[in-house]
């Protein structure tokens, strides 16, 4: 068994740690806050591998970063846990069951169209995401929030971002800001702690080995730059040979070095490019490929594999496709190892920093307030037809219509809720039966 009983001193194997990274991206619906919500559960509050402080300090850095912060995540553990093939593994593992579904699902879409059946098995794990995420909020926001200016600076960064609409990374590097000038606002507990129970079981070894983050940033650095360099070769290559798989890797390298802030930060941007600019799908393809990987496990930046599998098969067919995909599978998630190789190593040796930790710290207290944000993001879209964004003087709303809740997933997220709290069925069977009730609500209702 994977998890470990109460008390164990036993550090994780690399084979452990395997499982539960191929768990995870087999379960990591629901975007970037389904995503850290369950990474946050499976490695700090079901394992205790990791202490709230350092797995919130990992997720300040990945938050900084371009690209999809959950899979830099799941790669950053990996490395802290298990060095440069710990975050090979974690991260690959993070991406690869989604993409393997989402290739499958975009070739199935290119020849046969709309796929109803997958659209119904999903539409019940959406909503039992949804509850997933209020979950692990809630969690993290009694753990991280200590003292009134942590909670002062998360509700201001929820209202930066739903109410004003403000770019993600100038609230980021906003609270940033407050942390560096204020460390003592942002006291910590330290990383001793998963909770108020066991000491963490990386940082008893890190306590025991001080020496451990020193011996793994070499590998570390050569692996980040061997990274780097395998992914602009070929990019460079292929531009200069031009034509469609040149326009891909320029356009997705593009992409992975200025989507600061997740996916949502640019989808539409890349949505205007894809269909107006290069036309590889229409409008109305595109939309579904973002309905595919919202519905799908991965990040939700798995999108971008959905538009390069279009492109791809028009140019030449089902191989023409795969190409397309495994080309922007690369160029998009490839940089996402180098920055967390060259960059974790350095950002490990903050701790005893005190300016530098309060910064991060206080880019722990924001992330609370972007995961409501993006929380309330999902769940309004999973619970109502329709959301519209209102204008209120220098406010911008997103506000549901009433009238188009629906019925059936504010159902599946109450059945998610009675699994989870009430019968402690555990994750992966209430995924299950909201996913097969999901399906049955469908099919019932044509």
């Amino acid at each position: 068994m994977d998890t470990l009983p109460a008390g164990t001193t036993a550090f994780p194997s690399f084979a452990q740690a395997l499982r539960v990274w191929f768990r995870v991206g087999c379960l990591s619906f629901g975007g970037p806050a389904g995503q850290i919500a369950l990474l946050h559960r499976e490695v700090v509050d079901e394992r205790n591998w990791v202490s709230d402080a350092r797995f919130l300090h990992a997720l300040n850095f990945c938050m900084l970063l371009p690209g999809p912060e959950a899979t830099q995540l799941a790669t950053y553990l990996g490395w802290l846990l298990h060095g440069v093939k710990g975050g090979l593994a974690a991260g690959l593992l993070f991406v690869l069951p989604g993409a393997a579904f989402m290739l499958a699902l975009s070739l199935v879409y290119a020849t046969l169209g709309e796929v109803p059946l997958v659209a119904a098995l999903f539409f019940g794990l959406k909503c039992a995401v949804l509850v997933l995420v209020i979950e692990a909020l809630l969690r993290v926001a009694k753990r991280a929030l200590k003292g009134a200016v942590p909670w002062i600076l998360a509700v201001a960064a929820f209202a930066a971002l739903f109410l004003l609409k403000l770019p993600f990374p100038l609230v980021v590097l906003g609270a940033a800001a407050i942390g560096f000038c204020l460390p003592a606002a942002f006291a910590s507990d330290g990383h001793g702690k998963a909770g108020d129970e066991r000491p963490a079981l990386l940082d008893a070894l890190l306590a025991r080995e001080p020496d451990r983050i020193a011996r793994l940033t070499g590998a570390a650095r050569r692996a980040g730059l061997l990274t780097l360099v395998f992914w602009v070769w070929p990019t460079a290559l292929l531009m200069a040979e031009g034509g469609l798989f040149g326009d891909i890797a320029w356009f997705f390298s593009k992409m992975a070095v200025v989507t600061v802030g997740g996916a949502y930060a640019v989808l539409t941007y890349v949505a205007q490019e894809a269909v107006g600019h290069y036309h590889w799908l229409s409008a109305g393809q595109m939309l579904a490929g973002l309905g595919l990987a919202e519905t799908t496990p991965g990040p939700l930046i798995l999108v971008l594999e959905f538009v390069g599998t279009m492109g791809g098969y028009a140019w030449g067919g089902v191989v023409g496709g795969v190409l397309g995909a495994l080309l922007t599978l690369w160029v998009t998630f490839a940089p996402c190892f180098a920055w967390i190789f060259l960059g974790a190593p350095y950002v490990e040796r903050l701790h005893d920093q005190a300016r530098l930790k309060g910064a991060l710290a206080g880019v722990t207290a924001a992330v609370v307030g972007v995961i409501a944000n993006l929380a309330l993001w999902f769940g309004l879209r999973v619970l109502f037809g329709e959301v519209r964004e209102i204008p209120l003087g220098p406010l911008l709303l997103d506000l549901p219509v009433p009238a188009s809740l629906d019925p059936a997933a504010a159902g599946l997220a109450m059945l998610a809720t009675l699994c989870l709290f009430g019968l402690r069925l555990g994750l992966v069977r209430t995924l299950g039966v909201t996913a097969l009730a999901g399906l049955a609500v469908r099919l019932a209702l044509g």
